[in-house]
This record gives structure tokens, sequence and C-alpha cells, in this order.
């Protein structure tokens, strides 16, 4: 199994900020978490960044039990 985690606007609209998936891929792990979490989730996943262990990921990446997928929506906010 490996570790999705979710932050900010993805976490929301999942509802959890993390999950356990057996998948072989980065981009199978994205497909079944759109399909637990819905519309909601897969329309903020379009815009996020995603990470596989610290770096940035593909869908074609392979995925192994103990590895960690992250999704990171854009960051906004700050001063001028």
């Amino acid at each position: 199994m490996a570790t999705l985690r979710l932050f900010a606007a993805a976490r929301e609209a999942a509802g959890t900020g993390h999950a356990e998936f057996d998948v072989a891929t980065v981009g199978e792990m994205l497909e079944q978490a759109e399909a637990a979490y819905g519309p909601g989730f897969r329309a903020v996943l379009q815009n996020c960044r995603v990470w596989l262990n610290g770096d940035p990921a593909e869908p074609h990446m392979a995925v192994r039990t103990g590895d960690e997928v992250a999704v990171l929506p854009p960051v906004s906010g700050g001063s001028t």
C-alpha cells in the first residue's frame, strides 16, 4: 500500500487528508482517488501539483509499498 496525502483544497474536496491505495502507478492512484472522492475532487485535482516521495511526479511513474504521493493545490495569498 502507498499513501496519498492531500493538502488544502484537495483535502477539503476529499474530506480527508490521507488515504491508502494498492496501485502500480501515480496515475492509477489518482484515478482511484477520483473515483472515491467524486467530481469535486476531480475538479480540484486539475490544478494541483503531484509529488512522489518529495519529487515532481508523472502519471506513468511506479508506486511501491511505503511510497507517498502528495497532491498540492496552488498556493495563494501573500503581500505586495
